[in-house]
């Protein structure tokens, strides 16, 4: 025993509990800050995709490349056979994106895997759902850019004026349709030995009811059509956006640990 006003032994079961009674408030400090902190995780994913893209400018640069060449292909063939431009040109707006969108999605995660990127995304204390949301923002920033520089080449290969603020209002609802389905899937995809042909064969049976809401709204908008014929595909595309995201962010925490 020790005696009065000397040295006082502790057992361990008290150690332990001023321990942990001193640790409470540490921890209550240090607490992350809520959905603060999730956007700002976000943020910090997309800005390292930004940054890595500027740097080698490798995606952008192949994704702008093949998405005029498709819109060149379309021209000639379309000025030998006389169909009537403003019938074609939706089609070939989306076939644009879409082909520049699956190698967009092949190189971003095909980056992330080779260079154990992902492994580091995945060692990080941050929530599943904030990296599904970093990169597929990524990919709609660099989506939108190759459209910032298709849109105005087609019109003006095609002479049509479809530079209107509905038809901004389609891309960017299908984009973010396209990026939040092809995120997810180039995720499973990566995975594979044949990701560049895995990718295409599990997007486009998904995505199909995206292109064609995105397809008639935007032939719609050319010609001229009324509010009434454009209202029910500007809403489809909208239900799909909110469906497959929240589908996603529930799946991506499963997907990323296969």
């Amino acid at each position: 025993m020790g005696t009065f006003g000397g040295p006082t032994t502790s057992s361990p079961e008290q150690k332990a509990s001023r321990l942990s009674r001193s640790a409470e408030p540490t921890r209550t400090r240090s607490a992350p800050g809520g959905m603060s902190r999730y956007f700002q995780d976000v943020g910090a994913i997309i800005w390292k995709d930004v940054i890595s893209e500027l740097r080698t400018k490798e995606m952008l640069s192949s994704m702008v490349v093949f998405a005029v060449l498709v819109i060149l292909i379309f021209n000639f063939a379309l000025e030998v056979s006389g169909v009537a431009p403003d019938l074609i040109v939706p089609g070939v707006l989306w076939v644009a994106i879409t082909f520049a969108g699956i190698l967009g999605l092949n190189r971003s995660m095909a980056s992330e895997k080779d260079k154990g990127c992902l492994e580091g995304l995945m060692l990080c204390p941050v929530d599943r759902s904030a990296i599904f949301l970093g990169k597929m923002l990524g990919n709609v920033i660099f989506m939108l850019i190759v459209e910032v520089v298709v849109v105005p080449v087609l019109s003006v290969l095609f002479n049509l004026p479809i530079l209107m603020p509905w038809l901004i209002l389609i891309v960017v609802l299908g984009t973010f349709g396209f990026a939040t389905v092809g995120t997810l899937l180039s995720t499973v995809a990566v995975n594979t030995r044949t990701r560049e042909v895995m990718l295409p064969v599990l997007l486009f049976p998904i995505i199909v009811p995206l292109i064609i809401a995105s397809v008639k709204a935007t032939r719609a908008i050319i010609i001229g059509q009324a509010w009434a014929d454009i209202l029910p595909w500007l809403q489809l595309l909208g239900a799909f956006d909110v469906i497959f995201l929240v589908v996603c962010l529930l799946v991506f925490q499963f997907v990323i640990q296969e």
